[in-house]
């Protein structure tokens, strides 16, 4: 999860110096790396024709090369500028609009995961800026794209968005105390900073651009407190951030908060009719599910 400093100070007691860190802005941010990344994407190809038969390659086969000066793009390959998403996809976070490019090598067979759940990866970051790669998973990692906000936490942004663009294997079978999967989800993000760390130096320098190989295997719907809503259904005004929605305005998002409305209910024992499904249990019928109505305090608890 990105951890983003907006100022930072320290003074030293012996020579009373303060050095302060005042972070860029955000939208003046997004202009200098959609050109970065639309630099990169006109200057670089990948090896396509490798694709073109099969739905079980790996992000290791993925071969990005840069283009030399007066060189063609050779047979076999594609300018990454004209083989990403068309046209690109955009985003508002934070207040600013963004610009990011997916590479669709695979779109997998599976079914896609939601942006709150927790989805088993391989992967490989790498930096627009440097080149360097920062991270990889050769084997199957499992992650949350977003966190409890407590003991675990989430992804950037970038992957909340892209990956559940994606759809997960088909199936999988096991093979010699491993796990083959088929037919999975198989591309590459392009990432403005502000969709990954901004001012964070996680990749070893702020304000990166960057570059994420993938193959999305699996996915597990995530139920962050356990209330019987899946997470994703707690993102009420449908934004994409789960963050903002907090009904009872108690500091707690609806998504880790098992008492949404604070009537003394939890939001499970909200679920009247036992379906598991508390979000259609509406006791006064005015449209609100009593798990986000106070005045509705009906229970499927029963006294002994």
């Amino acid at each position: 999860m990105a951890i983003l400093f907006a100022f930072a100070s320290c003074e030293d007691d012996d020579d009373g110096l303060t050095v302060t860190f005042e972070e860029r802005d955000r939208a003046e941010q997004q202009i200098v790396d959609d050109s970065t990344l639309v630099a990169y994407l006109s200057s670089h190809y990948y090896n396509s024709s490798f694709f073109e038969t099969g739905t079980n390659h790996k992000y290791t086969d993925i071969v990005i090369t840069e283009l030399e000066e007066g060189e063609v793009v050779p047979e076999g390959h594609t300018l990454l500028f004209d083989a990403v998403d068309s046209p690109f996809s955009t985003t508002t976070f934070l207040d600013t609009d963004y610009k990011y490019y997916v590479l669709r090598i695979n779109q997998g067979g599976g079914d896609a995961p939601n942006f709150t759940d927790q989805v088993r990866v391989k992967y490989e970051g790498s930096s627009v800026n440097t080149g360097e790669v920062f991270d990889s998973r050769i084997t199957p990692f499992d992650i949350p794209l977003v966190g409890n906000g407590f003991t675990t936490f989430g992804t950037i942004k970038g992957w909340q968005l892209v990956l559940p663009s994606f759809n997960s294997a088909l199936d999988f079978s096991p093979n010699n105390g491993n796990i083959d999967y088929n037919n999975f989800g198989l591309g590459v993000m392009f990432l403005p900073s502000g969709l990954s760390y901004f001012s964070g130096i996680t990749t070893g320098t702020a304000y990166d651009n960057l570059i994420f190989k993938f193959e999305l295997l699996q996915f597990q719907q995530e139920d962050h407190d356990n209330d019987g809503v899946p997470s994703y259904l707690e993102d009420l005004d449908g934004d994409e951030d789960v963050n903002n929605d907090d009904t009872n305005g108690d500091g707690f998002p609806n998504y880790i908060d098992n008492d949404d409305d604070d009537d003394g209910v939890l939001t499970i024992n909200e679920d009247l009719d036992n379906d598991g499904d508390p979000t259609n249990d509406d006791s006064d019928g005015d449209g609100i599910p009593n798990y986000l109505d106070a005045d509705s305090t009906d229970s499927n608890e029963t006294d002994e």
